[in-house]
């Protein structure tokens, strides 16, 4: 109850931020992001990009990849009419398909830039069932395999930029709180959704996905730290908004819920501001493997912070990474009958 009314009112909490900051307020001390180059994911609307745009009015170069190319250009055209002396790149990326993702980092290589901030922070819910190309449910592909892959194949030009340049990189990823709301076993689950419609729930679903931009942050950290990277990352929960996140079920119900809710619903700059901190802010240098949301410090579900569970869906997602939809198929089968054998 206390940290509703915290949140109602906008507390302020160590960070001297609250629910209430802003992504422009977050920002406002900290230093000229001139040297920065910084890929954002999910750019096209939102949160996404109200990020893209202070980080551009900050001074930072941006690279948005987006499946919409159009949006994309919209935002960039948007950003710039307002800063023109703003410096971004829109490519092409479709994280629900690593062949799309392998293209977008092969492209983005060849441009010969540095990075220095990756904000992984495009999402997709949805109430109907779905799988990808490559044989995964899709809302797991595409809220969080093809940002494990995208950051996989980007560390070593984080690495590398951090060496060069004397300044740290980071990697934000966008969860959510509701990672909490997943209880039970992630990658039978997984192999559930992915082979049988019948068991498809939206919200679990998506909570999944999210506990995985949890775990993977967890899990990443500590390779980081065990590499002696200049590289951190840190996960975000945005707080509600009201975004395209919804599109699918805009309406009438919709409409009145979000209205009758709209006490606890954050604007969009607001939304954006946690994200932003933890991009920025000066105190985060050396601060990895932790959780945020209204632009402080807050603890993970139990699960969401266990390291056998990080440790394990890092090999379970390597694998996937390089295995074709009737390879998964197999090993959705094997998971299964072994889960049932273990509860029969």
């Amino acid at each position: 109850m206390l940290e509703t009314v915290k949140y109602l009112i906008g507390f302020a909490g160590a960070s001297g931020f609250s629910s209430k900051s802003t992504a422009e307020q977050v920002t406002d001390r900290c230093p000229h992001l001139r040297s920065i180059t910084a890929v954002i994911t999910g750019a096209t609307s939102g949160i996404g990009a109200e990020t893209a745009r202070v980080l551009a009015k900050r001074g930072a170069r941006l690279v948005l990849p987006a499946r919409n190319l159009k949006a994309a250009e919209d935002t960039k055209a948007r950003i710039t009419s307002e800063f023109p002396e703003a410096e971004i790149i829109v490519m092409s990326l479709d994280l629900s398909s690593l062949h799309s993702v392998r293209t977008f980092v092969a492209n983005f290589h060849s441009l010969n830039l540095p990075l220095n901030l990756l904000i992984n922070n495009a999402g997709r819910f949805s109430h109907d069932h779905a799988v990808s190309e490559d044989g995964i449910e899709m809302t797991f592909a595409t809220n969080y395999l093809g940002h494990f892959l995208l950051t996989k194949l980007l560390l070593a030009k984080m690495i590398e930029t951090a060496e060069a340049s004397g300044v740290q990189g980071r990697i934000v990823n966008v969860a959510s709180h509701l990672h909490g709301w997943f209880s039970g076993d992630v990658i039978p689950y997984l192999a559930l959704i992915s082979m049988d419609k019948s068991e498809y729930d939206g919200t679990r679903a998506y909570a999944l996905s999210k506990l995985a931009n949890v775990l993977h942050t967890k899990e990443l950290a500590r390779r980081l730290e065990e590499m002696g990277a200049n590289v951190t990352v840190n996960c975000v929960h945005p707080g509600i908004v009201r975004t395209r996140l919804t599109r699918d079920r805009e309406g009438l119900i919709t409409d009145m819920v979000f209205f009758l809710a709209s006490k606890l619903l954050k604007t969009i700059p607001q939304g954006a501001a946690t994200t932003c901190y933890v991009a920025t802010d000066t105190r985060l240098a050396n601060i990895s493997g932790r959780y945020y949301l209204d632009c402080n410090e807050a603890s993970t579900s139990k699960m969401g912070s266990s390291l056998s569970e990080a440790a394990r869906l890092w090999a379970a997602s390597e694998f996937m990474l390089s295995a074709d939809p009737n390879t998964l198929f197999n090993y959705y089968s094997d998971i299964l009958s072994r889960t049932t054998h273990d509860h029969s």
